[in-house]
């Protein structure tokens, strides 16, 4: 009999090499003679370890969803066996519903941003944001005008992966793969800034060129075939690019101007992420529709959630009006009474009060990266930062061997290896990325910037 020398971890990246399909990810480099799987075992507060007990700064949030961090499991646990224990199952549809799901689309309404005060759950932020489209196709129709069949998204914007999500997804890579989009959706300039003229840096005559183009597109497309336009408070894909002011008040404008829903995707950005319940609330928002997901458990279970104004639930509630949609789980009663847990807890711990006491501090530390010389921007609010690179080519950009050597190897190797797992992007332009848990105290938010700091300077050494 042979002894296997592999460590825990081996044997589980060799199953999972077998075994498991994950996201995102080229699975035939996986396995042997390729890539390992990064296992994650266990996490307490805001640190995993991996399946050899090494550990980790979750320095991402598992993927913005853990908000609370990893220690509060035993509270999660109470919550779900007493849920488990009184329902386990019971769907929110055909005039159906249970009490849990009916308690936290209260409480949701409590929290969420004026005049919204209608919940339809889902199973995640894709989901949220297909019924936020299903939704504004039958505000629309009911009132007359189902020639509104398109949509108005963002440049380098990511808002999920199922079919009608992906359709306003900026993404070639993405989208390509599986043919045209099932929207038609019309893409107008995101809010960065950097790269942009001098005069830009203004905030007033930033807004006024981002709202005169997406008037012209709004007039180009017909502004009677024009349904919604979505948009991130902080878009996230392209590194937490932040909006200048009057930015969404200007967009508020142009909605009412010209009739179409303003749908605001917080999937990531609501319950604390910039220091608010919902993120769009630091910029002044007023949408419509607002989705969310992720932190609404905190990570402890999936849910997803679209959040409608009273202008809308007015019309698609009219008597004898049906919404022909749903999602088996939607609602599902273990995933709510988390979602009730998750609120409960970040109210009683004053988990917004954290981030707000420590945003500048994380503020300050990240924005000292820019002495870097490969570091051209760094950009976010809350806790929610990226650093965009530039590198060994005229104009910014990186050649391929240095793309290959920094952004595909030593960036993300050396800072796994200093213990922090951030995210580092290969695709438009090249990023680090950090999105911490929201109890993360000042020590930790001043190592996660040492430890990018340092692995940067490194980098830079290398152009």
């Amino acid at each position: 009999m042979t002894t296997s020398t592999r460590t825990p971890a081996g044997e589980l990246s060799a199953t999972a090499a077998r075994h498991l399909l994950l996201n995102m990810t080229p699975n035939g480099s996986l396995g042997p003679g390729g890539e390992d799987v990064f296992v994650v075992r266990r996490g307490e507060g805001p640190y995993v370890e991996d399946a050899d007990g090494r550990r980790y700064i979750d320095g991402l949030s598992g993927l913005y969803c853990c908000q609370l961090g990893y220690s509060y499991g035993p509270e999660f646990a109470e919550a779900a066996d007493k849920q488990l224990r009184e329902l386990c199952f019971s769907p929110l549809w055909s005039g159906s519903a249970h009490r849990t799901g009916i308690e936290l689309a209260e409480r949701l309404s409590r929290l969420a941003p004026v005049d919204i005060e209608h919940t339809f759950f889902s199973g995640g932020g894709a989901e949220a944001v297909e019924t936020a489209w299903k939704i504004a196709r039958r505000y629309h129709a009911l009132r007359g005008e189902a020639g509104r069949t398109k949509a108005i998204s963002r440049r380098g914007a990511y808002h999920g992966l199922t079919v009608g999500a992906l359709s306003f997804t900026d993404d070639p890579g993405l989208r390509e793969p599986y043919g045209p989009g099932a929207i038609e959706t019309r893409f107008v300039s995101n809010t960065n800034r950097f790269g942009l003229a001098p005069e830009f840096v203004d905030d007033e005559t930033f807004t006024s060129r981002l709202l005169a183009e997406l008037e012209a597109a709004i007039l180009a497309e017909g502004p009677e075939t024009v349904a919604m336009l979505i948009a991130e408070p902080v878009q996230n894909r392209g590194g937490c690019i932040t909006p200048p002011e009057g930015y969404w008040q200007g967009l508020r404008v142009l909605a009412d101007r010209y009739g179409f829903l303003l749908v605001a995707d917080e999937v990531i950005t609501a319950f604390g992420r910039l220091g608010e319940w919902f993120g769009g609330d630091r910029y002044g928002a007023r949408p419509d529709i607002v989705t969310v997901a992720k932190g609404i458990t905190a990570g402890y279970a999936p849910m997803g959630a679209t959040l409608v104004s009273n202008r809308v639930t007015e019309v698609i509630n009219r008597p004898g009006a049906v919404l022909n949609h749903g999602y088996t789980f939607a609602g599902h009663p273990l995933s709510a009474a988390i979602a009730l847990r998750s609120l409960e807890i970040m109210e009683r711990d004053r988990i917004l009060d954290n981030v707000r006491g420590l945003q500048d501090r994380l503020a300050d530390r990240m924005t000292s990266l820019t002495d870097l010389p490969i570091v051209g921007d760094v950009r976010g609010a809350g806790f929610f930062y990226a650093c965009e690179l530039v590198g060994d080519l005229d104009g910014g950009g990186f050649s391929d061997t240095a793309r290959a050597d920094l952004i595909v190897d030593l960036i993300p190797r050396r800072l796994r290896e200093a213990g922090l797992l951030a995210r580092v992007y290969n695709r438009a332009a090249p990023l680090v990325q950090i999105a911490p848990p929201l109890i993360s105290d000042r020590a930790l938010l001043d190592r996660i910037a040492e430890v990018v700091a340092d692995t940067l300077d490194e980098a830079a050494a290398r152009l």
